[in-house]
């Protein structure tokens, strides 16, 4: 493995270089599933039938705390990666734990509000609008669930072998799942609960 000590870790060997080009196609080809989840949502958004609407049933503390604590997290994956650049072994971690942490925190306010949902009766089978947003919130749900196991997995590597070529380009993978999220996060935040508590 030729090693090109003149490009950061991540990119320092050729295999390293071809899986960041294989996971942005990946991340392109996840922008379809989104949009189509975006659009099946925004055709449903007024088909309440006999369920709540959005304004009813969304509470903006504990939207406002998820955002928070996401889009922060995006900025602390970002420190970790500068760190791992540097060859801050340390530092790495403490960032990296730091944005688990913060998507766990996530990951529990969601479903904390699925059960509040689920309680007051508003279930996938209540309306389209609500089988929508389900299915929509549930899916990002699901890939910061998995972004939290994978992260959970890299950090052990890190803590047995160190910072090397290959854990530096599955941390900068995974760094750029992170914003990824993020960012459909943004739309989901405008598009579902701020437009639909208006």
């Amino acid at each position: 493995m030729k090693i090109d000590a003149s490009k950061p870790l991540e990119y320092s060997t050729e295999e390293n270089s071809n899986k960041i080009f294989g996971f942005w196609v990946f991340l392109g080809a996840e922008i379809p599933l989104f949009a189509t989840l975006f659009t099946v949502y925004f055709v449903m958004v007024d088909r309440f039938a006999s369920g709540p609407s959005g304004a009813e049933i969304f509470e903006i503390g504990p939207v406002l705390i998820s955002t928070f604590l996401l889009l922060t997290s995006s900025f602390t994956i970002g420190l970790a990666v500068h760190a791992m650049r540097l060859g801050y072994k340390k530092a790495m971690m403490f960032f990296m734990g730091i944005t688990l942490l913060m998507g766990l925190g996530f990951i529990g306010i969601e479903i904390e509000e699925f059960l509040t949902y689920v309680h007051e009766g508003a279930t996938l089978q209540t309306s389209g609008f609500l089988s929508s947003l389900f299915v929509l919130l549930g899916t990002h749900g699901a890939h910061v669930s998995f972004g939290f196991l994978w992260g959970v997995v890299i950090m052990i590597q890190l803590w047995r072998q160190g910072i090397t070529p290959a854990n530096a380009n599955k941390t900068f993978i995974f760094s750029l799942f992170w914003h990824f999220l993020d960012v459909v996060w943004i739309f989901i935040f405008s598009f579902v609960y701020l437009k639909g508590l208006m």
